[in-house]
């Protein structure tokens, strides 16, 4: 038997005061009053215990939100684009000012029927990852295949940056051959500038090092550019794709998207014209989930300083990247040759987290999310505190 319904009964059919039955029972004499008052409006009702379960739900998810998800899944999968928690999370907040969790969303698709679940994939904590720190650190580059709508099997070309992700240069051809990689090579730094470092599978187009006629000392003309260029030419080993695990992905990215398309492309001038407008779409438009805040490849390959080949420097310099979080006071702390030095950045910045982008004692600080620059200085060694506003700064070493 129920309390409630032992207080009921006591009340109503003894005839008992309510005070004297709650001080008997140990309960309130309002929840006594309330239970009486309820067993007179429903009758044997009131003996069965009520949900806990509140009226409202504040913090439930607006169906309308919800509809926009499902929307959101549907129509970014339509498209050949990636459709997963963050990337729809990141379209909610930036094209409709909706903020809801990755996880929230996740529960949503799962609810509707749109997740296959893949038990067997490999999670992705499992892959030891390495990743350049600076743009033009590393250029990662693999052909791929891909058939035009007659058939006609024709070969993809991307070169990707490492560290931001963006999309250097794609183009199509008949077939891959040295020349045109190292044609492809030249265009793109002529336009991106050279890169200190490139990463490419073992492939004769790429390199002879691993055959018999690198280990007579030859190289091929992409080799031969390289080596001139002062920039270090790096190599996965046989039978391990992950080394080029970036480009692997970019071109599952790529695919999926011209799969998509309606109609086919034809020809390599019609294929041409759907990387270039699919490279516009990566760099400018699509939210990158390996990047930080899920940010365009474009957004922080334009706003950092870029790397070069440390060989064809006269003098080495001191690069990095820092990641922080601006103090209460609007100031962020950073050490170089042991002396530890504080940077005003401004007050209304408190809190924010942002990276350091450090060349020597040129520093740049940026909004990892948006690419916004926050303050660009010139480090004065002789002082502790950098304000906003410096005086009597050191001349740049290009001035002295």
């Amino acid at each position: 038997m129920s309390k409630a319904k032992l207080v009921i009964t006591a009340v109503v059919l003894e005839g008992r005061t309510q005070a004297e039955v709650a001080r008997t029972y140990g309960v309130s004499k309002g929840w006594v009053s309330k239970l009486v008052a309820r067993y007179r409006a429903e009758g044997e009702a009131a003996f069965q215990p009520r949900s806990r379960r509140p009226h409202s739900s504040p913090n439930q998810t607006p169906t309308a939100t919800i509809e926009l998800i499902t929307t959101l899944r549907r129509n970014l999968a339509a498209t050949g684009l990636d459709a997963g928690p963050d990337t729809i999370r990141w379209h909610l907040e930036h094209h409709h000012s909706i903020t809801v969790s990755s996880a929230t969303i996740s529960r949503h698709l799962t609810r509707a029927g749109l997740v296959t679940p893949e038990p067997k994939k490999k999670p992705r904590s499992s892959y030891i990852r390495f990743q350049a720190a600076m743009p033009n650190e590393t250029w990662q580059c693999d052909f791929t295949h891909y058939r035009l709508a007659d058939g006609t099997d024709v070969e993809i070309l991307p070169w990707i940056d490492d560290c931001t992700r963006y999309a250097i240069r794609i183009t199509v051809h008949t077939r891959i051959t040295t020349p045109i990689v190292l044609a492809e090579f030249r265009t793109a730094t002529t336009t991106h500038g050279i890169p200190a470092s490139t990463l490419t599978d073992n492939g004769m187009v790429f390199t002879t090092r691993l055959s018999g006629l690198g280990r007579q000392g030859g190289r091929n003309a992409f080799e031969t550019e390289l080596r001139r260029l002062h920039i270090t030419q790096k190599n996965g080993r046989p039978n391990h794709p992950t080394t080029q695990g970036k480009v692997e992905r970019f071109q599952q990215t790529l695919k999926k998207w011209l799969r998509a398309r309606s109609p086919q492309p034809g020809t390599i001038a019609e294929l041409q014209t759907l990387l270039d407008e699919f490279a516009d779409e990566y760099n400018h438009r699509r939210p990158h989930r390996s990047l930080p805040h899920l940010a365009t490849p474009a957004t922080l390959y334009t706003s950092m300083p870029k790397a070069q080949p440390t060989g064809s420097r006269d003098k080495e310099t001191h690069n990095r990247v820092r990641h922080d979080r601006v103090d209460d006071s609007g100031v962020v702390t950073l050490r170089i040759n042991s002396r530890m030095h504080h940077i005003g950045i401004g007050r209304a910045h408190k809190g924010e987290r942002i990276r350091l982008l450090i060349h020597d004692r040129e520093i740049r600080i940026i909004n990892p999310g948006t690419g916004e620059l926050l303050r660009e200085l010139t480090l004065n060694p002789e002082i502790d505190y950098q304000p906003q506003k410096p005086q009597n700064a050191l001349p740049k070493e290009s001035e002295m």
